[in-house]
């Protein structure tokens, strides 16, 4: 038997927070050195960030990089470390792991395929490394290997999949298992999306087996930059058999994940897949090393939670990405708390729950309500250092702005839930405010306005004057404003520009309403696990969404409005994601929805579309969004559009055409 301890840490990392990023690869270093691990893989670039942007460019950052990664030498004794970084070499800059052994830098292996599509841009700022070729990296007067290399450390061979390397059709583990490969480290970073994980999960058993090799998969947890959220997925595998499986959705700045493994178990199958003609081991990096001793009987752990098991994956990861999303960018953003424009409607009474269970779940998991308040920033209120209520009070403000048009329904709603979940309420009587604007302009006119002439305006007025109080408390305290606007309002511009878009960051804006329907519904009786459900959402799931902005005479619903939310969201998958015509889109809307009479779901259809082409300035505005699924509006990350367009002219033409 030769045993060795892999192990993966999952990190917290900020891009471009080099004395911080520093300390948590030590911190994490100093753990797995502890557990007794002999090979500790760390996340893609977690030395500057990984979402450093156009940063990556400028020559400072790597040469930064570089001068951070001398720091962290010594304190890799006794042990291998791989640490991601971006390095400059022969005009161009690649996206590359450092081997450190011992306190000395052995060399450095390059990412070969880019991440280039959705939420990536690596091709903007990095070169994919060609396959098979080696060179010299020199720094000074240093000359350290670099390229497609493999490590021999004391008699382990080591090699590299760097993220997206494992998601091509040709993997560069095809070509390390032809040459020899005892261990490949996959150092990712890789956004949450849903269902992803299993993904995941595949290719890691897959590559162990077909490879015949342990794998050590490692990724970021958090929110790094802003818009996406990582899980902290780590993976240990070998020989086609998950060894260990690390915590997700993480509130702690590293989670550490180990796994003991065989190396002389693979070797019967490594023989049959070496190739003699694949190399002529110019590749391999030699290093005088010899790994630390291993305890047999300590083997690996799976510390994945009961619900990744269970029927509700998606509300739980939805749950957990969000919270820990905003948790994050709170505290990293040195905003202290948050403040919420409370309608009692689905949208607002959903991200004031998902900033209620952030609270719950950090201070479950560092312990106490006062280490999660500590790291937050915020000082808990009345009711102890470890009371999570005094958390949730500290962090969360709701504000509930009544005008004319607002009914006792909405208003019971937002108040009850507030205080159920442990929130600060206020209420705030903006009626004056509206009849004010509309008495100014009124004036400027020279006529009085009607809801008959001047309805999309007096709608607009309310949920505009709605954001400067909101933004004055918000300001005054401190706190982080938060957006409620979804991404079926996106999609169609069903939200008021410097209303009730106002905020710093908008984290539903990339789920659908109708999804995010059926997620209340679930939190009401369900709830996330360790947390429970949230019942006072009885008030709000109850209710008919709407706007409230016309008088209640009006009987105005938001799907009144547009069209009910399904096909909405079912039309915004056809145009959006699928790239498919009006006509087309219709023929499949026909098919999903027989309910309807195929001329009412051409009209919605053609709604969609006008609706969509004149509101891509809105979704250009948005406050920053949270990335969850591959469906994304983001025009920042994901789907492009014009400000300006013929509005599909010609192509709705063809669909009145084809309805006859």
């Amino acid at each position: 038997m030769q045993l060795i301890r892999l192990g993966g840490c999952a990190l917290n990392q900020t891009a471009l927070d080099w004395d911080g990023n520093r300390d948590r690869i030590v911190a994490a270093i100093a753990a797995a050195r502890a557990a007794g691990v002999a090979v500790l893989g760390l996340p893609e670039l977690c030395l500057s960030g990984y979402g450093c942007d156009d940063a990556f460019l400028a020559p400072g950052t790597p040469r930064t990089a570089w001068r951070v990664l001398q720091e962290i030498l010594p304190h890799t004794a006794g042990i291998a470390v791989t640490v991601g970084l971006p390095v400059r070499h022969d005009s161009g800059v690649f996206d590359a792991a450092a081997v450190v052994v011992d306190g000395r830098l052995a060399g450095i292996a390059c990412k070969q395929n880019l991440a280039g599509d959705g939420i990536h841009y690596e091709p903007r700022w990095f070169r994919p490394w060609p396959r098979g070729r080696r060179s010299l990296l020199r720094i000074n007067s240093e000359q350290v290997p670099i390229g497609d290399l493999r490590f021999d450390l004391g008699g382990v061979r080591l090699g590299f999949e760097i993220c997206e390397d494992a998601w091509a059709a040709d993997r560069p583990g095809v070509a390390l298992a032809a040459r020899g490969i005892d261990v490949i480290v996959n150092p990712s970073a890789s956004h949450f999306a849903f269902g992803k994980e299993e993904i995941r999960r595949r290719f890691v058993l897959e590559g162990s087996r077909a490879f015949a090799a342990a794998y050590v998969y490692t990724n970021l947890v958090g929110n790094e930059a802003g818009r996406s959220i990582y899980d902290g997925s780590v993976l240990v595998a070998a020989g086609g058999r998950m060894l260990a499986s690390g915590r997700r959705f993480s509130f702690a700045d590293r989670v550490l994940t180990t796994a003991v493994v065989d190396l002389d178990a693979l070797r019967p199958a490594q023989a049959r897949l070496a190739n003699a003609g694949a190399g002529d081991g110019s590749d391999l990096v030699g290093v005088d090393w010899s790994p630390l001793g291993v305890d047999a009987s300590v083997g690996g752990h799976d510390d994945r939670n009961a619900w990744e098991h269970g029927p509700h994956v998606k509300e739980e990861e939805f749950t957990r990405a969000v919270s820990l999303g905003l948790f994050d960018y709170a505290r990293k953003s040195r905003s202290r708390g948050f403040v919420v424009s409370a309608s009692g409607g689905a949208d607002s009474s959903a991200v004031a729950c998902l900033i209620a269970i952030a609270c719950r779940l950090a201070a479950a998991e560092m312990g106490t309500a006062a280490a999660a308040a500590a790291r937050l920033g915020v000082a808990t209120r009345a009711g102890g250092g470890d009371d999570v209520r005094g958390l949730v009070a500290a962090a969360l403000t709701c504000v509930y702005q009544a005008t004319a048009n607002s009914g006792p329904v909405t208003r019971a709603a937002a108040h009850g839930l507030a205080a159920e979940v442990g929130g600060v309420f206020h209420e705030f009587d903006v009626e004056p405010l509206v009849r004010g604007y509309e008495t100014i302009v009124a004036a400027a006119l020279g006529r009085p306005l009607r809801w008959q002439n001047d309805d999309v305006a007096l709608q607009n007025i309310q949920a505009r004057v709605r954001a400067p109080g909101i933004w004055m408390l918000a300001n005054l305290t401190g706190a982080l404003l938060v957006s409620t606007s979804n991404r079926s309002e996106a999609a169609v511009g069903y939200a008021t520009m410097d209303g009730d878009t106002a905020g710093g960051i908008a984290p539903i804006a990339g789920i659908d309403k109708a999804y995010l329907r059926r997620w209340l519904v679930w939190l009401e009786q369900h709830g996330p696990e360790s947390v429970g459900p949230v019942p006072a959402l009885a008030a709000v799931n109850v209710q008919q969404p709407t706007a409230e902005l016309r008088p209640p005479a009006a009987g105005q619903t938001d799907e009144a409005d547009l069209m009910p939310y399904e096909v909405l969201d079912a039309i915004e998958r056809f145009a959006i994601r699928d790239r498919q015509t009006p006509l087309e889109c219709w023929r499949r809307a026909c098919g999903e929805f027989p309910a309807h009479a195929p001329r009412q779901l051409a009209a919605w259809t053609e709604r969609f579309f006008v609706l969509w082409s004149r509101n891509q300035w809105k979704r250009e505005r948005y406050a920053p969004s949270f990335h969850l699924d591959d469906e994304s509006l983001d025009p920042k990350t994901w789907c492009r559009f014009p400000i300006l367009s013929g509005g599909f002219g010609r192509e709705l033409a063809e669909l009145r055409a084809a309805v006859g």
